[in-house]
This record gives C-alpha cells, sequence and structure tokens, in this order.
C-alpha cells in the first residue's frame, strides 16, 4: 500500500509580482533544490493552518489565513510515497521573510522558475504560476 504525504505549499508574491523560493538546506532530502515555502500537515491540522505554522517557522512572517487563496495541486508518485500538495498564493503578510531554518531565499519572477531546480512534484505548478502572476 502506498503511503500517501500532505505537503502545503505557498508562493508568496511580492509588490513586483515575484514569488519567492526556498533552497532546500544541506542535511534533508532533496537538498540544493529549488521550492516554495511550506511543510507537512500534521494530524488534525488543515492546510492553511499548516502554512500559517511553517511561514512562522521557515521564514519567521504573519500570515492571515483569508490572505491564502487556493491556486492548485500537485499529485506525485516518488519512490517511496505519494506526495499530494496542495499550493496556496498569499500577496500579503506581515514581517520580512528571512531563513529561519539555513535555507537561502530568492524572490523570482514567474517566467524565470524554470531556471532553478525543484523537485519533481513543483515543477507541474510553474504553468498555474504563470498564469497567476
Amino acid at each position: 500500500m502506498t503511503k500517501i504525504v500532505l505537503v502545503a505549499a505557498c508562493a508568496l508574491v511580492d509588490v513586483d509580482n515575484r514569488i519567492l523560493l526556498a533552497q532546500r538546506p544541506e542535511g534533508k532530502s532533496m537538498a540544493g533544490l529549488w521550492e516554495f515555502p511550506g511543510g507537512k500537515v500534521e494530524e488534525g491540522e488543515r492546510p492553511e493552518e499548516t502554512l500559517i505554522r511553517e511561514l512562522k517557522e521557515e521564514l519567521g512572517i504573519e500570515v492571515n489565513e483569508a490572505c491564502l487563496a487556493p491556486l492548485t495541486f500537485a499529485s506525485h508518485s516518488y519512490e517511496d510515497f505519494h506526495l499530494l500538495m496542495p499550493l496556496y498564493i498569499c500577496r500579503r503578510w506581515s514581517g520580512i521573510p528571512q531563513g529561519r531554518e539555513n535555507q537561502a531565499l530568492k524572490w523570482v519572477r514567474a517566467l524565470k522558475l524554470r531556471e532553478y531546480p525543484m523537485p519533481a512534484a513543483d515543477e507541474p505548478l510553474i504553468p498555474h504560476l504563470l498564469e497567476a502572476v
């Protein structure tokens, strides 16, 4: 039986319509790849709650649930699990995003997202962001 992992991700979009990418730090699986911030949905947690928690932990920013808009999702089979990942878009938050877990951050224009190596599950999300931003 395939294990399904639910991960919530967020495309933070700044006033210049750039999207924030975070680079997976050394020591984590898929280290060096760029991804949208977020994390695993904990037991009893809604994806929006996950993003509010993860964005605070990872980036030091405060996000209001009303500012998280569902955009699309990824469904991708890795060798040992299947990833289901809703992607939200957020244009309003308080604080300045800073990598609090040794991850590099980069603000990227939607048209340049393909220039950054990403986990296989993230790549199909790019066309949706091209239309949304």
